[in-house]
């Protein structure tokens, strides 16, 4: 219609008519029709899952559907006391937290670094030690005898001429 009666009107004739037409975007629709959700047929399950159990079925297995009304409100009632009292305690806690002390970190002196030797039990003093045992098990097996054990001879050789 719109170019039809462009076309009468004789100024615009041979003019582009683009400015008078309306712009439709194009729409690009793929030719395959894609559903929103796409299953895995390799993961399907063989069964259905089995069916829910109904509202009146879970009152007749925890026995709520057989109290009488008034009983239904005690036990109502109940519950909702023990709830309240749960969320008071709640909030209690969370009333208490800014009265607890925040934890203070002790800050520990550098230890000096132990040695393999030193963590075994093997300090500086016990290899100064063990150096010196060893060496006085060297001279006893060379037959060289210290001062003390010369003396200890003399008086065995002593005890032994007079006893014999």
């Amino acid at each position: 219609m719109i170019k039809w009666k462009l076309a009468k009107d004789f100024k615009l004739a041979n003019q582009l008519w683009d400015r008078f037409l309306s712009k439709l975007s194009k729409k690009s629709l793929s030719k395959h029709w894609k559903p929103w959700v796409i299953y895995d047929k390799r993961n399907k399950l063989l069964f259905p899952p089995p069916q829910t159990l109904r509202k009146i079925d879970l009152q007749i297995e925890s026995g709520e559907y057989f109290l009488k009304g008034w009983e239904k409100k005690v036990e109502e009632k109940k519950s909702k006391d023990i709830a309240r009292l749960e969320k008071k305690r709640e909030r209690e806690e969370e009333r208490m937290k800014d009265f607890i002390p925040p934890k203070e970190e002790i800050v520990q002196k550098k230890k000096r670094k132990i040695d393999t030797k030193e963590r075994e039990g093997e300090g500086r003093k016990s290899k100064r030690k063990n150096e010196g045992e060893e060496e006085g098990v060297k001279k006893k097996k060379t037959g060289k005898s210290t001062e003390g054990e010369k003396k200890k001879k003399k008086k065995k050789e002593t005890n032994s001429a007079v006893s014999g």
